[in-house]
């Protein structure tokens, strides 16, 4: 069953000390921190993070219970919430004074809900009558309030990522007020509505802190809402709703995500796939905003696979219900002291995605999906997975336009480096190179397949390059060429050239070259497309000269306007090998000729190669030894 699992936990969990009656745990988002808090920290506080460089062991003074406690980023200041009124913070910085120093909210009467930090020296403190802005000079022991905003806070959401902090107001709670923070500045965006399944009477706060998440999919910011089955609004099942959040404009409701099911739900977003994990039957399903349903309405979701449990861990753990996870892609048992990360793997998906279209629409998007595709495209082709050509062609489609995209980027920064940053090279881009090599030579050469559906594979490809517009690389030619010759197809070849089909290069007129004994037509198939290249004029004469075709050659080379420069002793050797006297005379004579054009006189130029002449005239004593 362990190939059904498409889901699973990273190999090398963050392990802390688990949560007990005198070690309490917190999560910070930002720094993906976990702190195991001992006695209030009189007995120690050890913080982990993702790598050992992150990982942080202290101690400090038992003044409360800790309700919230995070680093600045670079763990330079802490900050320890053990009220409802201040937060008190402690300098991590070298050479700077160690002792406690507090910032009291500005606000009065207000308690304060929670803070984040925005940067190594900005945090924000969340009260329940608005947000404070404050500026931290960790020499002074002191803080500089920047900003605030008065206004009624039930609770708050925060994405590290964007900077952004989501307020719930209202009695309701359904009215969000997003702000961001940036370099010193804190920015109002458009406050939006959540459309809840029942409006309360008479009104009470009714949109949990538990139903919303924040995070970034396909470099956009979500408001991901969990949507509630509600029997009296006659939805019969629960969904997510994911609101649109721009730096600029109105928030919008721009996808909804069926769940097709009831009960307690938990969000993660892993590899731009929302992952709605389920409670009661311990499985999870995975969502892609950017895939269409085709029977949906515009942007309405189905689940892409079936929904499946997380790949079990290799060591027992206690029931996953009672595990917290946090965004993006972050699953913690306090209970057992781990933190993992979610992954996806992908191999599993493709035999629980029947639709080869829509598996590679999925997989093009996914991180570490090259070998992933290349084994797709291989079992389509190969075996008992023999898929239609129309399917080959629909998969080589977009392929090639990935590929065509890339190699397009890559052309407008090599024109206009200097404005642009250089495109990355991901995973989805598979060249010519990749399926030749992992998926087209052993395809051409594997038993049991039919020569027409090879051929017809390969023709498939060519053309799909051919239609964005990629010039097609000269192996793959080979391989349809060779493919022809091995079954005698000699008219197809014939045809495809003559109706160029195959496209003409220097590499390709040297196989048909090769192919002469077997095919002999193909010596000339050879010096057509030599000729219409128009580039390889030198290659033409060579070919010429090694059929011992003189005149040919040297009628070529004045019908291009190469007669002036050619080499005369060149061509006076093929003519001696030949063995023809006249053949020898009249090239000779064709020489004399044009150095009397070019210079006044016969004679072969002593300056340009002193022992030409001296060559000439012992090659025409080897080849007429009377003629005096």
């Amino acid at each position: 069953m362990s190939e059904q699992h498409y889901l699973e936990l990273c190999e090398k969990p963050v392990q802390f000390e688990h949560a007990s009656n005198v070690n309490n745990v917190f999560f910070d988002e930002a720094n993906k921190q976990v702190f195991a808090v001992r006695s209030g920290g009189a007995t120690g506080v050890v913080v982990k993070g993702p790598d050992d460089k992150n990982s942080v062991a202290f101690r400090m003074d038992d003044k409360g219970e800790v309700k919230c406690i995070k680093f600045s980023i670079g763990n330079k200041i802490l900050a320890v919430q053990r009220t409802l009124k201040s937060v008190d913070f402690i300098n991590f910085i070298p050479d700077y004074p160690h002792t406690e120093f507090t910032q009291e909210c500005k606000t009065k009467n207000a308690n304060v809900l929670g803070f984040c930090w925005t940067n190594w020296n900005e945090i924000v403190f969340i009260t329940d009558q608005g947000i404070e802005f404050y500026q931290v000079f960790p020499d002074k022991r002191s803080l500089k309030l920047l900003k605030s905003q008065s206004i009624n806070v039930n609770w708050y959401q925060y994405c590290p990522e964007t900077t952004v902090i989501l307020l719930s107001t209202t009695v309701q709670g359904n009215i969000l007020q997003p702000f961001a923070f940036r370099n010193g500045t804190m920015s109002k965006m458009s406050k939006f509505e959540i459309e809840l399944p029942v409006v309360p009477k008479p009104a009470k706060l009714s949109l949990s802190e538990r139903d919303i998440a924040m995070a970034t999919i396909y470099g956009q910011l979500y408001v991901m809402y969990l949507k509630h089955h509600s029997k009296t609004a006659n939805s019969p099942s629960a969904e997510v709703v994911l609101y649109h959040l721009p730096r600029e404009g109105a928030c919008k409701k721009s996808h909804v995500l069926k769940l097709n099911t009831t009960g307690k739900f938990a969000l993660n977003i892993v590899d731009n796939l929302v992952v709605v994990h389920h409670q009661s039957s311990q499985t999870s399903m995975i969502f892609d905003i950017k895939l269409k349903e085709p029977d949906c309405a515009v942007n309405t979701h189905q689940p892409v696979l079936p929904a499946r449990s997380i790949h079990p861990y290799r060591i027992p753990l206690s029931d996953s219900s009672s595990w917290s996870v946090f965004q993006p892609d972050i699953i913690i048992s306090a209970s057992e002291g781990y933190l993992w990360y979610l992954q996806v793997k992908l191999t599993p998906t493709v035999n629980l995605l029947q639709d080869k279209g829509k598996l590679m629409d999925f997989l093009l998007r996914r991180r570490d999906c090259k070998m992933v595709i290349l084994s797709v495209c291989s079992q389509i082709l190969e075996g008992g997975e023999k898929g239609s050509l129309p399917v080959v062609a629909t998969v080589f489609d977009k392929l090639n336009q990935v590929y065509k995209e890339y190699l397009e980027a890559e052309q407008s920064y090599a024109a206009v480096s200097a404005n642009l940053k250089r495109p990355v090279r991901t995973q989805a881009v598979i060249d010519q190179s990749d399926m030749y090599t992992h998926v087209l030579s052993s395809f051409t050469e594997g038993k049991g397949v039919s020569h027409k559906f090879i051929i017809a594979v390969l023709m498939e490809y060519i053309r799909s390059l051919n239609q964005f517009q990629i010039t097609v690389q000269h192996y793959l030619y080979e391989l349809v060429i060779k493919m022809l010759v091995q079954h005698n197809l000699f008219y197809m070849l014939h045809q495809f050239l003559q109706y160029h089909v195959l496209s003409d290069s220097k590499p390709l007129a040297c196989l048909l070259l090769s192919l002469e004994s077997t095919y002999p037509p193909a010596h000339q198939l050879s010096l057509d497309m030599l000729k219409r290249l128009s580039t390889a004029n030198d290659e033409i004469v060579e070919v010429l000269l090694s059929k011992q075709q003189v005149l040919g050659a040297l009628r070529f080379i004045r019908s291009v306007g190469g007669h002036d420069n050619v080499s005369a002793r060149k061509f006076l050797d093929a003519a001696r090998q030949t063995g023809d006297q006249m053949l020898f005379y009249t090239v000779f004579r064709s020489f004399q000729q044009r150095n009397q054009r070019l210079r006044g006189s016969p004679s072969f130029n002593p300056g340009k190669n002193t022992d030409e002449d001296t060559q000439v005239h012992e090659t025409l004593l080897i080849c007429f030894p009377l003629s005096r």
